[in-house]
């Protein structure tokens, strides 16, 4: 596949907390005992069905864009891509020996944290991450292409994602090339500039082909797909180019496209089917660079392979570009994590961030709660904020952060800080 070019911004190694990592003073409420709609705890192993949505319904990866209009730009972009090319599902059984697709592995929150180090450091969320030794690896434990790996905690709603894994036995810890840890309760995104496990900065398994969806009759979210040739730029979800290529005709990382909804679909077996309304629906995402159309999924055994290659009667020419501008939030969109436990005297130490791309300029302040002032905080160019604050007594302290923009729109959010007593 992809070997992709790294070229966000470049932030100090000793700051590389993504704003979308729960800081080690800020542990995430878990979601005791998660039970499905039929009353039993979830089912955690390699490709489980997964009964939650991932994200909010407002999360633009939820959103129907059925509606929206065509973006000016449509026709050049499809051209770029390959009008005359079809689809092609990169997921299925078997592939050369290994389970065909990017395998995702569930856990619930007592799964054991281990260590990972990163080639690409300063754009990584440290963690530790809950990765079982027998985690599935995209394209089986001797592939030489991405090595994605995705880790889904199902009690706390945190995602765990890296790129290019390997498991250093000697040191019992993992290496990858770069991670990303992603707050599903939430519409965080990475700073900007940042990539992920993916290049475009985006999470992986909520763009996802999974056979559980299909079988039930109905994919409601967007899929991920790769393009061969990608523009030195990124537009809203995405936050991160993978290119130096300056020609605007070739799509920018976040590109979204829909099937025509004149497409006939009625002449493909059921699961196509389901696959092909969901992309009239909820369209798909350019997320890497790879081949052109290739639409990516989750390996399975019960996938038939025969039905799956049908896509590729679905050509190039019979998408459009969704002008995707009215998903952008209208506001600042903040993320500050979530709850957070200490002692009296302890100080909390996190990062957040916030994306707004129809702003310029940016100010940002945090009220510590118990009725304090609001005090000024200072903004990274890849809008990030420092939280350092010290609590001298117990209590329950409801924190809140605005940012403002040029134009005058605010936004905020709001987490509580727990302090207990020292023992």
């Amino acid at each position: 596949m992809r070997t992709p070019m790294r070229l966000g911004a470049a932030v100090a190694a000793a700051a590389a907390l993504g704003c979308l990592l729960l800081a080690a003073s800020a542990g995430a409420a878990p979601i005791r005992g998660f039970v499905g709609a039929g009353g039993a705890r979830v089912a955690v192993g390699p490709n489980k069905a997964i009964p939650f949505h991932l994200f909010p319904a407002s999360n633009p990866w939820n959103a129907d864009v059925s509606g929206l209009p065509v973006d000016a730009k449509s026709q050049q972009y499809l051209a770029s891509i390959g009008l005359n090319t079809g689809l092609h599902p990169d997921f299925g059984t078997v592939w050369d020996g290994a389970p065909n697709g990017i395998p995702f592995i569930t856990v619930h929150g007592n799964q054991a944290k281990v260590p990972v180090t990163f080639d690409y450091q300063d754009e990584s969320d440290p963690g530790p991450y809950p990765i079982p030794r027998n985690a599935p690896i995209e394209g089986g434990a001797q592939s030489t292409g991405d090595r994605h790996l995705l880790v889904l905690d199902v009690d706390h709603r945190l995602l765990y994602e890296v790129y290019d894994a390997h498991y250093d036995a000697a040191h019992n810890r993992w290496h990858a090339g770069s991670g990303a840890i992603w707050d599903l309760r939430s519409n965080g995104l990475r700073p900007d500039g940042w990539t992920s496990a993916d290049a475009a900065g985006l999470p992986m398994l909520p763009g996802l082909v999974r056979y559980d969806e299909v079988a039930s009759g109905q994919i409601t979210h967007a899929l991920r797909f790769t393009v061969n040739s990608t523009q030195k730029a990124y537009i809203y979800p995405a936050t991160h180019y993978a290119s130096s290529d300056t020609n605007t005709n070739l799509p920018p990382m976040g590109l979204r496209v829909r099937l025509k909804a004149s497409f006939n679909t009625s002449g493909f077996s059921r699961p196509v089917q389901v696959i092909l309304t969901a992309l009239k629906k909820y369209g798909m995402i350019v997320a890497d660079n790879g081949s052109s159309w290739y639409i990516s999924g989750a390996p399975d055994p019960r996938w038939n392979d025969d039905q799956l290659h049908a896509l590729g009667q679905v050509k190039g020419s019979d998408f459009e570009v969704v002008d995707t501008r009215s998903l952008e939030p209208a506001v600042p969109n903040v993320y500050a994590g979530r709850l957070a436990g200490l002692r009296a005297g302890g100080t909390l130490r996190r990062w957040g961030c916030f994306a707004d791309p129809r702003g310029g300029s940016w100010s940002a302040s945090v009220q510590w709660g118990a009725g304090g002032a609001w005090q000024t905080l200072a903004l990274s160019s890849d809008k990030r904020f420092h939280l350092v604050h010290k609590f001298a007594h117990a209590g329950r302290f409801a924190v809140g952060v605005r940012v403002t923009n040029d134009h005058g729109s605010v936004g905020g959010a709001q987490f509580t800080v727990v302090v207990h007593a020292r023992r």
